[in-house]
């Protein structure tokens, strides 16, 4: 794909298409540690972005990520709207007003969207949530977009499949954070919902970059 404002507004509708078909794994993962709403509040936020989307494709890469941001904040209830509100409020931000991304201004997005998801959960590595997932997705950018010629498709990929490698790991994780928490030793065994739709997402991107 380009990452022209078309480029990502298409890799956001083929995430939204991956959240859809992903709807009752993520209920499932999230009744057995959670409330059960997390595939339903995605789905829903994302729905909702293609419709806006439909309406009219804003006109930058940057206002393209905050459009989605203040969908999800506005549609997507419990923790998941904000968290991932804020991480595409401060993609949006990070990547500034360029009218096609390239591979350092992806890597700066991915890095702001940890910073901010940080900022607002107050998550660590360890603690069984989608931070599980995204913090080695942005190391994995980061050591690929220093590689020569590497692209955003690159970039993108090492990410995805760090996430998916990440959010694996929190099987085995007691939770820290959150309703899984509450759980406290019986929350292990169990894929964290956050962490998988971070992979899901990610996932989603990287393959509509290549």
């Amino acid at each position: 794909m380009s990452c022209t404002a078309n480029g990502v507004a298409d890799a956001v509708r083929a995430a939204a298409a991956v959240l859809a078909e992903h709807r009752a794994e993520l209920i499932e993962l999230d009744r057995a540690i959670g409330d059960g709403d997390h595939g339903e509040n995605m789905n829903r936020g994302f729905t909702a972005i293609l419709s806006a989307l439909d309406s009219a494709v804003p006109d930058s890469p940057s206002a393209v990520l905050k459009l989605v941001a203040t969908t999800l904040i506005a549609k997507v209830g419990g923790a998941a709207g904000p968290l991932y509100g804020t991480a595409f409020l401060r993609a949006s931000t990070a990547v500034g007003g360029a009218s096609e991304l390239d591979s350092d201004a992806v890597v700066a997005g991915l890095r702001a969207a940890l910073e901010g998801v940080q900022a607002r959960g107050k998550a660590v590595e360890g603690d069984k949530t989608m931070v599980d997932a995204l913090i080695p997705a942005v190391a994995a950018a980061e050591q690929a977009a220093g590689t020569e010629g590497a692209d955003v498709a690159a970039v993108l990929t090492a990410a995805a499949d760090a996430a998916g490698k990440g959010a694996e790991s929190t099987v085995d994780l007691v939770a820290r954070k959150g309703r899984a928490s509450y759980l406290g030793q019986r929350s292990a065994g169990h894929l964290d919902p956050g962490a998988r739709s971070t992979a899901l997402l990610l996932g989603a991107l990287a393959r509509a970059a290549r």
